[in-house]
């Protein structure tokens, strides 16, 4: 899941504009890594790739921080 996602950002979110030691523990947001809309992209990939459903009450910081939460999170659905 974690190589997935990943290669999700890097390669479709920021057009491989990335150092090459990105990794799952990296803060999505709070690094700029992502903005807003990146991150609604990024669930939106989730859904579709994962088939899971992310409700309003799950887009929450403590889910999408980095690589790693997400994965956690997907386990846990």
């Amino acid at each position: 899941m974690n190589d997935i996602i990943l290669k999700y950002i890097k390669e479709d979110l920021l057009n491989n504009e990335i150092e090459d030691d990105f990794d799952d523990s990296e803060d999505l947001l709070g690094g700029g890594i992502l903005d807003s809309l990146g991150m609604v992209q990024l669930i939106a990939f989730v859904e579709n790739e994962f088939k899971i459903q992310v409700g309003p009450e799950d887009m929450i910081i403590e889910n999408f921080m980095t690589v790693g939460h997400i994965v956690n999170y997907i386990k846990g659905k």
